[in-house]
């Protein structure tokens, strides 16, 4: 049987060139072609392929944005123009990856890279561990991108009022709703702004620009009150970083 492709990258002439170096493999069909991560992941979603071939800087939605929104990610090839100091990452993570431009050769050894070790959980978890370190880009870091059924949304960080944990996923709420992302509040504490978020809670970050006052509520235990009248928990430790961070 044959294995399943999707090639993904905005780039006409760099899709051109892996399916020109494909046709050596008839073992793997290309099923899809995607010029942006929505299409990108419609795809993932329908095909269910074995293999991708994914370039990391796309308009709308980059690559590692599109893998996020995955809730089971096929093996991946990246392809890339990144920088060193990103490849580091790649290698570090023991991710496959071919750094434009490739030769055939070099595409080779990827392919038979992912016939030795791609189909393995391995590659999956190397994946998910590239995914949960903070690599983004400077146009990523002011938005959060999340996937509502079939709909994918970018949520401007400003508009996000609270982060909640829930389970394996977290609940992003903004002023009007919420939406669910499988990270978990380490990661959100790490990538977004410390100036405008703060983790009260093992349970919740806030955005500060929300915040109106801090209450007691019981003896030692106070509560973050925010604009939309949501009452946050704090933690004895997070009530004292708060007080420094706000200097009162």
């Amino acid at each position: 049987m044959k294995k399943k492709v999707i090639i993904i990258d905005d780039e006409p002439l760099a899709r051109s060139i892996v399916l020109e170096y494909l046709e050596n493999y008839p073992e793997l069909e290309v099923v899809a072609e995607c010029n942006n991560g929505y299409e990108g992941v419609k795809a993932i979603l329908q095909h269910k392929p074995d293999l991708i071939f994914l370039d990391i800087q796309m308009p709308k939605i980059s690559g590692f944005e599109m893998l996020e929104l995955l809730d089971s990610v096929p093996s991946v090839i990246f392809a890339t123009a990144f920088d060193e100091h990103a490849i580091k990452a790649f290698e570090t993570n023991a991710v496959d990856y071919l750094l434009k431009p490739f030769n055939k050769e070099r595409f080779s050894s990827s392919i038979e890279k992912w016939r030795a070790s791609g189909s393995s959980p391995g590659q999956n978890k190397s994946i998910q561990k590239l995914l949960d370190a903070n690599h983004k880009q400077p146009e990523e870091q002011n938005r959060i991108v999340v996937k509502n059924n079939s709909e994918i949304n970018i949520v401007p960080t400003h508009e996000i009022t609270y982060i909640e944990a829930y389970d394996d996923y977290v609940k992003i709420f903004t002023k009007d709703s919420y939406y669910l992302k499988k990270k978990t509040m380490n990661y959100f504490e790490e990538v977004l702004n410390s100036e405008q978020f703060f983790r009260t809670h093992r349970s919740f970050i806030i955005n500060l620009q929300h915040l109106t006052r801090i209450e007691p509520l019981e003896k030692n235990s106070y509560i973050a009150l925010l604009k939309s009248g949501k009452r946050i928990p704090l933690s004895r430790s997070g009530y004292v970083k708060l007080k420094e961070k706000l200097s009162i």
